[in-house]
C-alpha cells in the first residue's frame, strides 16, 4: 500500500478491518492507533477480539456475529451495527460498523467512530429522564396544591341552602388558580365574595390561600358586616401580609374583590367592589352594581375609597359574581376578547334557564367562542336566584 494511501486511512475518523474466511483479522486500517490507541499489528488475528472486548461473553457473541457473515454470500440487507469497543487507555468507543464482501470471500467491516455522538445522546437522554423526573413532580406537587384549594372552597350544596338556586361555573386556566370565592352563612345574613388575584397558575393560588385566610379572620373573627368596610381591611391585612410598608421595591400583588352581603330578614343586598362588579338581572334587564375603582393592594398612592350600594330583594332576582377571565377570552372569528357587552347580553338571554341549564350553557358558549385558542385566564362565574 502507497505512502499517501496509508497517511489518508491513519487520518480518517473510520476503522477499516478485513476478516478472512477464518475468521481472523488480517488487516487493520492505521486509523486504529489515534481511534483506539492500538497498534494495528496487535490487533491482527485473534488480538482484534481479546484487545478491544474486555468480556469473554462478548468476545464469543462478535465471533458468532463474523462467522454468520462470512457464510453470506450477499450482505446488502445486513443492517449497521452500532458497537461499544474498549480503547487501549480503558476508554468506550462507539463504533458505526458496515460489512461487505471482498476478494476470497474475505469480510470487509467499515467502523465509523460516533462516540461524540453517542456522548451526546447520552446526556440528553440523562436530561430529558432528569426533565421527566421534575415534570412529574411539578405536576404531582400542583395536583396536591389543587386539591388544598379545592378543599378552602364552599361547596355548591352549602351554598344553595341559602339560595332558591345557584350554580358555580368555577375554570382554572392552569392546574390552580387565582379566582376564589368565599361563602359565610350567619343568622339571617350571607356574605358571598368573589375574589380575582393577581396572576394565575401557582402565583394567583398563593394569593387566593392569602385571600381566604384575611377573609376569615375578617368576617368569621372581627364580624366586619359592612361590604365596604370588609374592603378596607382586606386593604389593611393584606399590606400587613405581604409587608409592604417595610418593601422597598414596588410589587404588584393585589386582588379584585367583589363582596356582596345578602340581608334576608331585610329582604336587602349591600354591596362594594374592587374594581369588581356584579350583575342582577330583574323584571328583563340586567342591572350593574358598579365597583369602586381601586383594587386591593399596590396601586401607586392613591388614596383609596370604598363605598357600598344597597338595594332591596325581589322574589326571583338572579345576581351574578365574576372575574374577569369569561369576558376577557379570546376567540370568535376575529380573535377578539368575549368583552362585558357580550357577556351581559348572555347572562340576559338564559333567565328562563334554571340555574343548572344556565351553567351549562355558559360553558357551551365559552368553548365556542374560544374554539382552539388557549383559554387566556382563570375563570368564575357564581350565579343565585332569590
Amino acid at each position: 500500500m502507497s505512502l499517501i494511501t496509508e497517511s489518508i486511512l491513519e487520518r480518517i475518523n473510520s476503522l477499516i478491518v478485513v476478516i478472512n474466511t477464518s475468521g481472523k483479522v488480517e488487516y487493520v486500517s492505521p486509523s486504529a492507533k489515534r481511534i483506539l490507541g492500538f497498534d494495528p499489528e496487535s490487533l491482527m488475528g485473534e488480538g482484534w477480539y481479546n484487545l478491544t472486548r474486555n468480556n469473554p461473553k462478548d468476545r464469543k457473541q462478535i465471533k458468532k456475529f463474523v462467522s454468520d457473515l462470512l457464510q453470506e454470500e450477499v450482505l446488502s440487507d445486513i443492517v449497521p451495527q452500532e458497537r461499544i469497543l474498549k480503547a487501549a487507555n480503558g476508554e468506550d468507543r462507539w463504533i458505526l460498523w458496515t460489512y461487505s464482501k471482498g476478494l476470497f470471500n474475505t469480510l470487509i467491516a467499515i467502523g465509523q467512530d460516533i462516540s461524540v455522538r453517542k456522548r451526546v445522546e447520552t446526556v440528553q437522554t440523562t436530561n430529558h429522564e432528569r426533565l421527566k423526573i421534575q415534570n412529574k413532580e411539578i405536576w404531582d406537587s400542583l395536583r396536591y396544591a389543587s386539591r388544598i384549594q379545592n378543599a378552602i372552597l364552599p361547596s355548591l350544596s352549602e351554598i344553595e341552602s341559602a339560595f332558591s338556586e345557584a350554580f358555580i361555573l368555577y375554570k382554572p386556566k392552569d392546574v390552580v388558580s387565582g379566582d376564589y370565592y368565599f361563602f359565610h352563612r350567619f343568622e339571617n345574613r350571607v356574605t358571598v365574595v368573589a375574589v380575582d388575584c393577581t396572576g394565575h397558575g401557582v402565583p394567583g393560588a398563593l394569593m387566593s390561600v392569602i385571600a381566604n385566610s384575611i377573609l376569615k379572620e375578617v368576617i368569621l373573627n372581627k364580624r366586619i358586616a359592612e361590604p365596604s368596610e370588609i374592603l378596607y381591611a382586606l386593604e389593611n391585612e393584606l399590606r400587613l401580609a405581604l409587608n409592604f410598608e417595610n418593601n422597598s421595591s414596588e410589587t404588584y400583588d393585589g386582588m379584585d374583590v367583589a363582596v356582596g352581603i345578602f340581608d334576608f330578614e331585610k329582604h336587602a343586598i349591600s354591596y362594594s367592589g374592587a374594581f369588581r362588579p356584579i350583575l342582577l338581572v330583574r323584571d328583563g334587564a340586567v342591572i350593574e352594581f358598579d365597583a369602586n375603582r381601586f383594587p386591593i393592594g399596590f396601586y401607586g398612592d392613591a388614596k383609596k375609597t370604598f363605598v357600598t350600594a344597597k338595594k332591596d330583594l325581589k322574589e326571583g332576582d338572579c345576581f351574578y359574581f365574576y372575574t374577569d377571565g369569561y369576558n376577557d377570552q379570546f376567540g370568535g372569528e376575529k380573535g377578539k376578547k368575549f368583552t362585558r357587552r357580550r357577556f351581559k347580553e348572555l347572562i340576559l338571554s338564559i333567565q328562563s334557564m334554571s340555574m343548572k341549564e344556565q351553567k351549562s350553557f355558559l360553558k357551551y358558549a365559552l368553548r365556542n367562542w374560544k374554539q382552539n385558542e388557549p383559554q387566556t385566564d382563570d375563570i368564575l362565574v357564581l350565579g343565585f336566584r332569590i
